[in-house]
């Protein structure tokens, strides 16, 4: 199987690590080879975080170069359009469309880019653009849109969604088990 690679992006302390993780332990149960690499920008400041997720036959690195990912998934409107550049002319963004204001956009030397997911798309971009935070709020947690996500992501792997679950309850403590595995089923249903 040729490797497949995705990223996961998003702001400091959402949850990308725990996604990757979720992802990486669901691959390696199918018997993938699988390498994760985590990325922190200022991840403590509410900056940028990457975590690169790569799985097949074989996986020499756990980098993702520019024009190789087959997913992106984000947490945040702004952080898909700056990680553009690294998605496959077929590859496909899955991003929630909440907006976490960046510095500059809080100290009012920028304003927020309006129109992402329409810009996207307009460029070519397959955009998967949905309210993540607010089927997470549904699922009881604002802190479950990753695990939103993950169900969303799941809907384009030919992997059964039980054995998603499995690896949920394998990756989350027991106390929010529940709660996580709403929040999976509502993103892959929403």
């Amino acid at each position: 199987m040729e490797t497949k690679n995705i990223m996961i992006v998003g702001v400091g302390g959402q949850g990308s690590l725990l996604a990757s993780k979720l992802l990486g332990r669901l691959l390696l149960d199918k018997g993938y080879d699988v390498k994760v690499s985590e990325v922190h920008g200022m991840s403590q400041r509410g900056g940028s975080v990457v975590t690169y997720v790569r799985f097949g036959d074989k996986v020499y690195s756990p980098i993702i170069d520019k024009g190789e990912a087959d997913f992106i998934v984000s947490f945040e409107l702004l952080e898909a359009a700056r990680w553009t550049e690294y998605l496959k002319k077929d590859g496909r963004i899955v991003t929630n469309t909440q907006q976490v204001n960046p510095m500059p956009v809080i100290t009012g030397a920028a304003a927020y880019p309006e129109n992402l997911a329409e810009k996207m798309a307009a460029a070519g971009i397959d955009v998967d653009a949905f309210d993540a935070l607010g089927l997470a709020e549904k699922a009881g947690s604002s802190k479950a849109v990753n695990i939103v996500l993950m169900g969303r992501l799941s809907r384009y792997f030919d992997i059964p969604e039980s054995e998603w679950h499995a690896a949920i309850e394998k990756s989350v403590p027991a106390k929010f088990l529940e709660m996580n595995q709403k929040a999976f089923t509502l993103g892959r249903q929403a």
